[in-house]
């Protein structure tokens, strides 16, 4: 047996997928060459490491489809997948039954390998899948936070910061060459259940609704909709999810930020 064959042996036994026969072949060819163990070590890591629970992450549906598109695409026969080093002029089977049985042993162990090397690599992309959500974050940030980025760009970017009731803050930033509002805030609780927080400018007694938000875990960063104004104040109420239904404030506002 070359060291090859061992390989998709191993694969095998590191999934506990093996064929009696195959097994007693594997634990042979790892007697006579203690070497190989090596290949063993790494298999058995590579299995623990399928096995081992991770915090469930939602993989992108794209994984599934070409894992299952590669399998199909793998050779089941002599063809494709043979060894490069195969040639014709390997010696004749001399009959239909033994060249049945050679196919039979070698079609499996090659599928072992190839699928493991799949799964460990599934795996692997499910285990980071956190890292990747953040990662998908930085190369696709929020509109809001595009929209704080231009704001602090800009030559006349300016800002303002009130301290809210229960030691978190809330800053606006804005800027009349980029056009946009932005309300960050830190230590701000949730708005409560079928609630959500409004944004609105403020221009005189007029408010002028700006939009919605959500906190997350007591952060927000909003970009506000519409057009702001010089000495427009920035103020947020709570009110039912989706927004005031009147289009006015329907409580007195928890955030209000001067710009003048």
């Amino acid at each position: 047996m070359n060291e090859k064959d061992f390989e998709e042996l191993a694969a095998g036994a590191a999934l506990h997928s093996l064929s009696a026969d195959d097994d007693r072949r594997y634990r042979a060819a790892l007697a006579e060459h203690p070497e190989w163990r090596a290949i063993v070590d790494s298999d058995t890591a590579t299995a623990a490491t399928l096995a081992d629970s991770v915090e469930p992450v939602a993989a992108p549906a794209f994984i599934r489809s070409a894992l299952l598109a590669r399998i199909t695409d793998m050779p089941q026969d002599g063809g494709a997948g043979t060894d490069p080093g195969a040639s014709d002029a390997e010696p004749r089977l001399e009959s239909a039954p033994e060249t049945e049985s050679r196919f039979e042993l070698k079609k499996p162990r090659r599928w072992t390998r190839t699928i493991f090397a799949l799964a460990a690599c599934l795996a692997l992309l499910v285990g980071v899948g956190v890292g990747a959500i953040a990662l998908n974050q930085q190369l696709n940030p929020p509109e809001s936070v595009v929209a704080l980025q231009e704001i602090e760009a800009a030559g006349d970017a300016q800002q303002a910061t009130v301290e809210l009731d229960g030691g978190g803050t809330a800053t606006a930033h804005w800027s009349g060459s980029a056009g946009k509002a932005v309300l960050v805030a830190d230590g701000l609780p949730s708005a409560g259940d079928g609630k959500t927080y409004e944004l609105w400018f403020v221009r005189g007694d007029a408010p002028v609704s700006a939009g919605v938000f959500d906190v997350d875990g007591g952060d927000a960063t909003a970009l506000l909709s519409g057009d702001m104004q010089a000495g427009d104040a920035i103020a947020v109420t709570v009110e039912q999810a989706g927004g005031s239904p009147t289009g006015q404030p329907t409580s007195d506002p928890v955030i209000v930020i001067p710009t003048a």
